[in-house]
């Protein structure tokens, strides 16, 4: 990799050009210094030859189809956007458009009744479901190396949540797609590290949002603001 390409990384999330006019939304579009688009190509013709695979086609193509069944009355012009299904009910649907009969669910413990809800409703759709919990095993902490002060319960034998186990158990159960459920950060990392099985995720943990960690990133000029200016270089006061 020269300097330059280590100075200038790809940045599409600093895009200053609006939606409409971008090269990648529209071919007589634009692109600012780091768009991928532009300056990438290798990369790109790499990645769109991946998709002449079969598997890879059939699955991509299912994909984009959902996508577009997410939205409601598609035919009236001009065309705003009505999305109309649930990110549950859009899993179920993508399974089911590639065939899958049986699902796996990795869960966090502590999203036991929720893991119970979601295994219902796939069900309910005529899937098979194998769900492995993240502290299956009871392996402890002192694997890992965990010493008392840092574990959340002290004086105890700790057991560690274990996403390999997770995914080598679902692997051995054979399953078709797995489902992710509220795995905490790292530990989900690592469930794909260790799956060659599809996966998608349902949810994910956020301890202090009810598990909808966009809420910190929708009030951080506001509420969180604490998270976007951790350091306190913007202290002024939100009058809420």
């Amino acid at each position: 990799m020269t300097d330059e390409k280590k100075k200038m990384p790809s940045s599409c999330a600093s895009c200053k050009v609006e939606i409409p006019q971008r090269i990648c939304f529209s071919d007589q579009g634009e692109g600012h210094k780091g768009c991928p688009t532009l300056t990438r190509k290798a990369v790109l013709k790499e990645a769109n030859k991946e998709y002449e695979a079969k598997d890879v086609h059939t699955f991509a193509y299912n994909a984009s189809l959902q996508e577009a069944e997410c939205y409601a009355n598609r035919d009236q012009q001009p065309y705003i956007m009505q999305p109309c299904k649930t990110r549950i009910v859009e899993i179920c649907e993508f399974a089911m458009k590639m065939g899958y009969k049986r699902l796996g669910l990795a869960f966090c413990l502590g999203m036991t009744k929720e893991a119970k809800i979601v295994e219902e409703i796939l069900k309910g759709y005529g899937f098979e479901v194998a769900s492995v919990c993240c502290k299956a095993g009871n392996s402890s902490k002192d694997i890992i190396g965990i010493s008392e002060d840092e574990k959340i319960y002290k004086g105890t034998d700790e057991a560690m949540c274990n996403p390999i186990f997770q995914a080598k158990a679902l692997t051995y159960e054979q399953v078709d797609f797995n489902i992710l459920l509220g795995l905490c950060v790292g530990h989900d990392s690592l469930f794909l590290k260790f799956t060659d099985i599809p996966t998608t995720v349902l949810a994910v943990k956020d301890r202090v949002t009810g598990h909808n960690p966009l809420a910190a990133i929708y009030n951080a000029d506001s509420y969180y603001k604490k998270v976007r200016f951790p350091d306190g270089s913007d202290a002024a006061e939100f009058p809420g």
